[in-house]
C-alpha cells in the first residue's frame, strides 16, 4: 500500500506543482490589486468552482486511466484488499489537492496577516480548508463517475450539486463539505470492485448509490420541465416575454411603475378619501422604499453577504469590519499603513452584530456613513471618526435600509416600516424615536414593491407581494394600501387580489414529481444554515389537483416496480423494499432500480446460473 501510494505521488508530482505555481501567481497577482479577504460572495464561488472542477477533472483522469480492463484487472491483482488499493490512490490525490488547492490560499493569507495592514480574521483562516475540502469533494466525485457504470454517473455529481446550493455558513458549512466528502467516498469504496459493471448487493451500497441517483433523476426531470419553459418563451405565450401581461397578474403588477400601482390599489378601495387620493397620486412623486440589505451578514461566515468596507476618503482611511474584533480596522489607502481600531461611542465598544455600511442620512456630510448592525443604526462621523448610535428597532427585528422621504426619513426592517423627523437628524446626534411604526401586511420573502407617497396627514403605502407568485414557496399574490395618520394611527383602506399567470401544475413542478424528494431538497439546503428572516414567506394552500397528480404518479410507480422486480435477480426482502420506496418515493426511486438494475445484468445473472453440459 506505501508503495502504490508513493508511485501514485511520483505520477501526479510535475502536475501538482506546476499547479501550485499557477495558484500562488494568480492569488499574489489578485492580492496586490484588491483584498482578497473581503471579496463579495460570487468571488468566492468562482473560485469554489475552480477548484471543484480542478479536483474533477483529477479523478476524471486517474480513475480513468485504470478503468481500462486489462489495467483494472493488474491493479486489483495484488496482495492488498480493494478498499487499500483505493485508499493508496485516493491518498495520493488528496494529498496533492493540498498542495495545489489550499497551500497556495495558506500562503496568501500568511502574507496578508504578517506583511499587510488588512484584516485577517479567524474565518479566513477557514478557507484553505474550505478550498481543499471543495476540491477533494469534485475529486471524489470525478472517480466516482470513471468508476460506475455510465448510466449512473449523475450520481456522484449530485452531491457536488448540494454543495451549491446549502445556506449553511461558517464552521457549519465545513461540516457540510465534510459529509458530502464522506459519502462520496463511501460511495467510491462501494464501486471499488473487480466488475465494475456489476450492480450493488449490499444493502448499505444500495442505500449509498441510490439515494443520490434518485436525486439526480429528481434534478433530471426538472432540467426537462425547464426546457419546456424555454420552448413556451420562445413560442412567445409565456407571461414573462408578452408585450402586454395577462391583465390583473402578477407580471402586469411588477411591470407597473409606482404611479400605477398605487391607482391600482387605489382603484378597488371603498375608503371616502380614495378619489382624492388618486389625484393627489396622480400628481406627487411616489418613493420606493429601497432596502440596502438583500441578505443579513452572518458572524463567522466564510463569505461576505454584504461589503464590510468602506473608503473615508477625507480622511485617506479604508475601514474594515473584523468579525473577530467585532470593530472597524482601518488603514491608509495611500501606503496601506494602519491606523488602529474604531468601535461604538466614546468607549470605543463592540458591535452587536456584522456591520454593513450605506450611505449617510439625509442633511449629514457626504463623507460621512450609516452602518447597519442588527436591528441599530449608526453614524460614522468621518471628521471626528466617531460612531454614534442613532436609531434601535425592538429586539428581533432586522434593519434593512433606510430611504429619505421628503424632509423626513423611512427605515425598513423585516417586520415593519419606521418613520423619522427629519429634522431630529441634523438637530443633534441623540437617538432617534420614530413618529409612526406600520407593520408590514405579510411576509417580507414575498414583499416585492413598497411604494409611499407624503399625504397631509400621514402617508399611503402601497406593499406588493409577488416576489415568488410563480413558485409554490410563495404566497398567493396581493396588494394592500395602508394609511400611516400623523398621530400614529394605522388603517388599511384597500386590498387587490392578484391573479397568477401560471397554471397550477407549472409553480408546483418541482413537488407533484416527487414530494418526498423536493422535501429532502430543502433540508439539504438548509442542513445547519441559520434561518435567514429576508426569506419568510407564506406559502399558499396546495391545491387538490396536485395532490392527486402526485398521488397518481406515486401510485403509478408502485405498479411498476411490482412489474420491474419480477424481472430482476433481487431477493424476496429487497424486492418488497424496493417496491415500497417507489410508491413513497415516485418516479425517481423508478428509474434509479432501472439503472441500477438493468435488464442485461438480469439476463447475465440467469445465464450464469445454468449448469454446464
Amino acid at each position: 500500500m506505501r508503495d502504490l501510494f508513493k508511485a501514485e505521488l511520483l505520477r501526479f508530482r510535475g502536475w501538482a506543482l506546476g499547479a501550485l505555481a499557477v495558484h500562488l501567481l494568480v492569488l499574489a497577482f489578485l492580492a496586490r490589486v484588491v483584498d482578497l479577504a473581503q471579496q463579495p460572495v460570487l468571488v468566492y464561488r468562482v473560485f469554489g468552482g475552480v477548484d471543484v472542477l480542478a479536483g474533477l477533472l483529477l479523478g476524471l483522469y486517474q480513475m480513468g486511466s485504470y478503468r481500462r480492463p486489462n489495467t483494472w484487472l493488474n491493479l486489483l491483482h495484488r496482495p492488498l484488499a480493494p478498499a487499500r488499493i483505493a485508499a493508496a490512490l485516493l491518498g495520493a490525490g488528496l494529498a496533492w489537492l493540498a498542495v495545489a488547492v489550499a497551500l497556495p490560499v495558506l500562503l496568501i493569507g500568511a502574507y496578508q496577516a504578517g506583511l499587510t495592514a488588512r484584516v485577517v480574521d479567524l474565518r479566513h483562516w477557514l478557507l484553505p480548508l474550505a478550498a481543499w475540502l471543495l476540491a477533494a469533494c469534485g475529486y471524489v466525485a470525478g472517480a466516482c463517475c470513471m468508476l460506475g457504470p455510465a448510466r449512473r454517473a449523475i450520481a456522484a455529481l449530485v452531491l457536488l450539486v448540494a454543495l451549491a446550493t446549502n445556506q449553511a455558513s461558517g464552521v457549519w458549512a465545513l461540516l457540510v463539505q465534510t459529509l458530502a466528502l464522506a459519502w462520496l467516498a463511501a460511495m467510491l469504496l462501494a464501486s471499488f470492485k473487480p466488475d465494475l459493471s456489476a450492480a450493488p448487493r449490499s444493502p448499505l451500497a444500495t442505500v449509498l448509490l441510490a439515494v443520490p441517483l434518485q436525486a439526480g433523476v429528481y434534478l433530471l426531470i426538472l432540467l426537462l420541465e425547464f426546457g419546456g419553459q424555454m420552448v413556451w418563451i420562445m413560442q412567445g405565450s409565456h407571461p414573462n416575454n408578452t408585450e402586454t401581461p395577462p391583465p390583473g397578474g402578477q407580471n402586469e403588477t411588477e411591470r407597473m411603475t409606482p404611479q400605477q400601482r398605487m391607482l391600482a390599489g387605489l382603484a378597488v378601495s371603498r375608503a371616502p378619501q380614495a378619489p382624492t387620493w388618486r389625484e393627489q397620486v396622480a400628481l406627487s412623486e411616489v418613493v420606493s422604499i429601497e432596502p440596502a440589505l438583500s441578505g443579513l451578514p452572518v458572524r463567522g461566515a466564510l463569505t461576505n453577504a454584504a461589503p464590510v468596507d468602506f473608503d473615508d476618503t477625507a480622511q485617506n482611511v479604508r475601514w474594515t469590519f473584523s468579525h473577530d474584533r467585532m470593530r472597524l480596522v482601518g488603514y491608509r489607502i495611500a501606503g496601506g499603513r494602519g491606523v488602529g481600531t474604531l468601535g461604538v461611542g466614546t468607549t470605543n465598544g463592540a458591535f452587536p452584530a456584522p456591520a454593513v455600511a450605506i450611505a449617510a442620512l439625509p442633511g449629514q456630510p457626504k463623507d460621512d456613513r450609516g452602518l447597519i448592525a442588527g436591528n441599530r443604526l449608526y453614524h460614522y462621523i468621518s471628521e471626528s471618526r466617531q460612531i454614534l448610535p442613532r436609531i434601535q428597532l425592538p429586539p428581533g427585528e432586522w434593519l434593512l435600509g433606510t430611504t429619505p422621504v421628503g424632509e423626513n426619513l423611512a427605515v425598513q426592517s423585516d417586520r415593519a416600516l419606521y418613520f423619522y423627523d427629519g429634522r431630529d437628524i441634523v438637530a443633534s446626534e441623540a437617538p432617534l424615536r420614530p413618529r409612526e411604526r406600520m407593520p408590514l401586511p405579510g411576509a417580507v420573502g414575498d414583499l416585492r414593491d413598497l411604494d409611499l407617497i407624503e399625504l397631509v396627514d400621514g402617508y399611503l403605502v402601497s406593499a406588493s407581494f409577488t416576489t415568488y407568485a410563480w413558485v409554490m414557496d410563495g404566497t398567493a399574490p396581493y396588494q394592500t394600501l395602508t394609511w400611516v395618520h400623523d398621530d400614529g394611527r394605522v388603517e388599511e383602506v384597500a386590498r387587490r387580489a392578484i391573479a397568477f399567470d401560471y397554471p397550477a401544475w407549472f409553480r408546483y413542478q418541482a413537488w407533484w414529481p416527487s414530494p418526498a424528494l423536493y422535501a429532502l431538497r430543502h433540508a439539504v439546503t438548509g442542513l445547519f444554515a441559520r434561518p435567514d428572516p429576508l426569506q419568510a414567506t407564506t406559502p399558499a394552500p396546495l391545491p387538490r389537483g396536485i395532490r392527486w397528480l402526485a398521488g397518481g404518479l406515486m401510485l403509478a410507480s408502485l405498479l411498476a416496480a411490482l412489474w420491474l422486480v419480477r424481472r430482476r435477480e433481487l431477493s424476496l426482502p429487497a424486492k418488497a423494499a424496493w417496491v415500497i420506496v417507489c410508491g413513497v418515493i415516485g418516479l425517481p426511486a423508478l428509474a434509479s432500480l432501472w439503472l441500477l438494475y438493468p435488464a442485461c445484468e438480469a439476463g447475465r445473472l440467469t445465464m450464469h446460473a445454468q449448469p454446464a453440459i
